[in-house]
């Protein structure tokens, strides 16, 4: 049976200008969705809004069954150690440490063990004791992604993980994203500029003229 994850509701924000307005969104166990937009339309900032790093102008977050504006930090913070999973489009290795090592700090401080499956699902596993600075940059994405599937997320919120991939890169990243999600009975947001990477999501949503929609 599947579980609610995150429910935003009524979200609005602006900046200089008005980004969005009423937003409404759901994700459940098991479920992976995309949300496609132009550059600036606001799609980067929607999913720091539901990961808990920006407060929305606006609306309600409820995050693993948690109101996660009405929270304090420490508690804030102890969410984002345990249950996320943050995949940015660049990926904030420490290079002067070797992959090993990157993916170490992680599972210590969510208090996991590495997870040599998938290591050797994102073809990474021959690369662990070689230094950050030695590796291609789709390398190092896919260390960071390592990283974070390792913390063992409840939820994984990726902005553009796939931006900087050749496709084949791509596609592996993303076929590992969605194992996760179904195995671990997790659920994955994905910013994307990518349709063809939309695609491979169970629900996709245009974030166009202030609105999010489903298409």
């Amino acid at each position: 049976m599947s579980k609610t994850l995150l429910k935003a509701t009524n979200i609005a924000h602006a900046f200089d200008y008005q980004l969005f307005t009423d937003i409404n969104f759901e994700l459940s166990t098991q479920e992976s969705i995309a949300i496609v937009g132009r550059s600036g339309s606001g799609k980067s900032t929607l999913l720091h809004i539901f990961s808990s790093f920006t407060k929305p102008n606006k609306g309600n977050v409820n995050l693993l069954n948690q109101e996660i504006y009405h929270l304090k930090e420490d508690n804030i913070e102890a969410i984002r150690r345990y249950e996320l999973g943050i995949i940015f489009q660049a990926h904030y290795l420490f290079k002067g440490m070797t992959a090993l090592e990157n993916i170490e700090i992680a599972t210590i401080l969510s208090n996991e063990k590495i997870d040599n499956r998938l290591l050797e699902q994102l073809e990474i596993k021959e690369l662990m004791h070689q230094k950050i600075g030695e590796l291609s940059g789709g390398q190092q994405q896919r260390v960071s992604i390592a990283r974070v599937l390792n913390k063992k997320p409840k939820i994984i919120f990726a902005d553009e993980p796939t931006g900087n991939l050749d496709k084949e890169t791509a596609q592996l990243v993303m076929n590992v994203l969605l194992t996760y999600v179904k195995e671990h009975n997790a659920g994955l947001v994905l910013v994307t500029h990518d349709e063809s990477m939309a695609k491979l999501c169970n629900k996709r949503y245009r974030l166009e003229n202030q609105i999010l929609e489903a298409f």
